[in-house]
């Protein structure tokens, strides 16, 4: 691992603010000698490689802004993370997270949360997570959510959002909340109606995204998706719908069975 000490060497004495350490076949950040002396750094770039743990010490970088973790073994996150007061942007997909720490949704500046691709759910999210009113993009995708807390509305900065290749049986009608909201990814889950609420928002246009496919949509619903997005919309507003939501909720229909095995993923082996 010498190399990786004479990265960390010359970037101390160049005083640079970026380190990048991509596929390096890192397994613990000790093989990186004085990194966590590194106080300038404002981007931390360690993704394809095979950590399994971060430790505390990562909140001693106080000035980094980026750290990007995708693609490690990473199952244990330390609390201290969330007191990295200047981090935006922080990529945790594709790991072996099956919860996330206490507090973690202490971060007071987090623009892009991506956690794409682990074990996590909405019983193993902490308290706080919705605390996290400065996202601008969260990525859920490909973990194990069946639903999704109606505290999503505290996010009122989102932009993005995505929650695809869960396991999704109902979006809360408070997902109508989010105001600013331009892109929202569900497909291929076990959703079969929508909230009418989404109809308060603005998913439809060139600059727009929604994307629904494979899912168990009810026929009236499915009819309209083979018009186009836009009649999907106009469709959720209408009284009938309202009423058919009504209907079926109050119905309590059991959901669909389970289609995806997600016992072979790799965020489950070990």
């Amino acid at each position: 691992m010498s190399k990786l000490k004479r990265v960390v060497d010359e970037l101390r004495e160049s005083k640079g603010t970026e380190i990048d350490l991509v596929d390096k076949g890192i397994v613990n950040f000790a093989d990186v000698p004085g990194l966590f002396q590194l106080q300038q750094l404002t981007r931390l770039t360690m993704s394809h490689n095979k950590i399994i743990e971060v430790p505390s010490a990562i909140a001693e970088l106080s000035n980094l802004e980026v750290l990007n973790l995708f693609n490690n073994c990473i199952e244990i996150l330390p609390t201290s993370i969330s007191s990295l007061s200047k981090l935006r942007i922080l990529n945790l997909g594709m790991n072996r997270l099956n919860e996330l720490p206490r507090g973690f949704g202490a971060f007071p500046a987090l623009e892009v949360l991506d956690l794409t691709y682990n074990n996590l759910s909405e019983h193993r999210l902490p308290g706080n997570f919705f605390c996290l009113n400065t996202l601008r993009a969260l990525y859920l995708g490909d973990n194990d959510f069946e639903t999704v807390p109606a505290d999503i509305a505290k996010l009122i900065n989102l932009q993005i959002l995505v929650l695809r290749e869960n396991d999704l049986i109902a979006l809360p009608k408070e997902i109508g909340e989010l105001s600013r909201l331009k892109e929202l990814h569900i497909q291929g889950n076990r959703l079969t109606i929508l909230p009418p609420e989404l109809g308060n928002l603005d998913l439809v246009g060139q600059k727009q995204v929604f994307k629904a496919e494979n899912n168990p949509w009810l026929t009236p619903i499915q009819e309209q998706f083979q018009l186009g997005i836009s009649h999907v919309f106009d469709y959720i507003r209408t009284d009938t719908f309202k009423y058919l939501y009504g209907r079926h909720i109050t119905a309590n229909a059991p959901p669909p069975e389970k289609t995806n095995d997600k016992s072979k993923k790799i965020s489950r082996k070990h």
